[in-house]
């Protein structure tokens, strides 16, 4: 019998952490975790589906001082996960990172960030124009081959292991996991249609029929959170706003990371530009972000123009704030502009004119488009607030079943929600979770 006292929904990043986290650190005997494709981290976690970094506030600039010191926290997990293991240059990567200011108004704003910031990133140095041009000599030279004519500062580190590869990160887990507790399972190529209640847990169905028991059930799915919850009859009062990203190629233009002053009233990342840690040679500049209708940008096209987000959607409450959101003059010229960018012939020439903000010399025939990188990240609606949820999203039921969405921001959150969602479960299991040392271990500055 294929039965368990933890069976977790996604074998992305998230899934696979707390799968890690719950054999390590808690005395749970039994935990499976299952994943509709044939590998693990295939979707958002893939190498290709973002921007392979761990977000820790220090050059997010849509990041306020006490997000920055809370996301601190999550991200130095990762971080100090993947030192303890000896993961350098196979799942973590150092490189410079810094966010620039282009221009008097966002030197501005990207001066005074520093200040506030400097306290909560002790190390954060700030540069001048001729600072940035010694690190990073790209993102000062003009068309001409001169020094572009604008001022330009920033913000960031000269080293910092900040760049991790999540689907390599996925698979340790899950060997760390396995070597462990060989009574662990992990079930590929199982597409769960639905989750009910049986005997004293849950039976999880899988389009196949197939059957997986537990006594607690954790859905950590990205986009099909939210249909598997409301199948199983939670969550009624939210809907889905997918947005997609899509990446472009340069050549190895960039020695680090490199990010831009965000615009507040966008929910979306703004354009940025990233060495690919996968890829050799290349710099990676994007995303571009586009509501879609699919759940996932999947190879199983058809899979996923999902009857699933028409059942979420289909409601005056998403239809209004999605009205709200393009009757912001600011909001519908971005979505517009991104939607152009996906025009043939038209699309690359204006992606260019916003890349060329972090590498004016960028030229049209430098940058070629990355088929088949970037993911879907749904944007949760709330129905009955008539407004757009930004960052985490989490359903807890109270009976055994927890539902996670949108976790923020993303992967870097990975052990900080393990952390949480482990509490939960050992609790309503009457097991017990080693907090303490899983603090000692991989965030010691909370003990204190």
């Amino acid at each position: 019998m294929n039965e368990f006292d933890v069976v977790i929904i996604g074998g992305g990043v998230s899934g696979c952490c707390t799968f890690y986290t719950l054999t390590e650190y808690s005395d749970i005997k039994k935990v499976a975790i299952i994943e509709k494709e044939t590998k693990l981290a295939q979707i958002s976690s893939s190498h290709k589906a973002n921007s392979q970094t761990i977000h820790d506030g220090s050059i997010e600039t849509n990041y306020s001082p006490e997000k920055a010191k809370k996301v601190k926290l999550s991200a130095q997990k990762v971080r100090n996960f993947c030192l303890k293991e000896n993961l350098q240059n196979k799942v973590i990567y150092s490189m410079q990172k810094m966010a620039i200011g282009v221009g008097d108004h966002e030197c501005e704003v990207m001066t005074k960030r520093h200040e506030e910031f400097q306290y909560i990133f002790p190390g954060l140095k700030f540069y001048t124009k001729e600072a940035i041009k010694s690190m990073e000599p790209k993102v000062i030279e003009g068309k001409d081959g001169g020094d572009r004519p604008e001022n330009v500062v920033g913000s960031g580190f000269d080293s910092d292991w900040c760049a991790v590869n999540y689907e390599a990160l996925s698979e340790y887990f899950i060997q760390k996991a396995k070597e462990k507790n060989p009574q662990n399972e992990v079930f590929l190529g199982f597409r769960v249609n639905k989750i009910e209640p049986k005997n004293a847990g849950y039976a999880v169905i899988g389009a196949d029929g197939r059957e997986i028991y537990a006594k607690f059930v954790l859905v950590d799915a990205g986009s099909y959170s939210l249909p598997l919850a409301q199948r199983a009859g939670y969550g009624l009062d939210l809907g889905c706003l997918p947005v997609g990203g899509e990446f472009y190629f340069a050549p190895n233009l960039l020695k680090g990371k490199v990010y831009g002053v965000q615009n507040p009233k966008l929910p979306f990342a703004a354009l940025h530009g990233d060495p690919d840690v996968f890829v050799e040679g290349k710099t990676r500049l994007g995303p571009t972000a586009l509501a879609t209708l699919r759940l996932e940008n999947s190879r199983h096209f058809f899979d996923v123009l999902s009857p699933e987000l028409l059942k979420l959607d289909l409601h005056l409450d998403v239809m209004k704030v999605t009205y709200d959101l393009l009757s912001d003059s600011e909001i519908r010229n971005y979505i517009l502009r991104n939607i152009f960018f996906h025009l043939p012939f038209f699309g690359k020439r204006l992606f260019i004119k916003d890349a060329q903000k972090i590498i004016p010399s960028l030229k049209l025939e430098d940058i070629t488009f990355a088929k088949g990188y970037g993911e879907v990240r749904p944007q949760v609606v709330d129905r009955t607030a008539k407004k757009l949820e930004l960052g985490e999203k989490k359903i807890r039921t109270g009976k055994g079943m927890t539902f996670n969405m949108t976790p923020s921001p993303g992967a870097t959150s990975c052990l900080q929600n393990a952390m949480v969602d482990s509490e939960e479960i050992v609790a309503f299991l009457n097991a017990k979770f080693d907090k303490e040392r899983f603090l000692k271990e991989l965030s010691p500055e909370e003990l204190q």
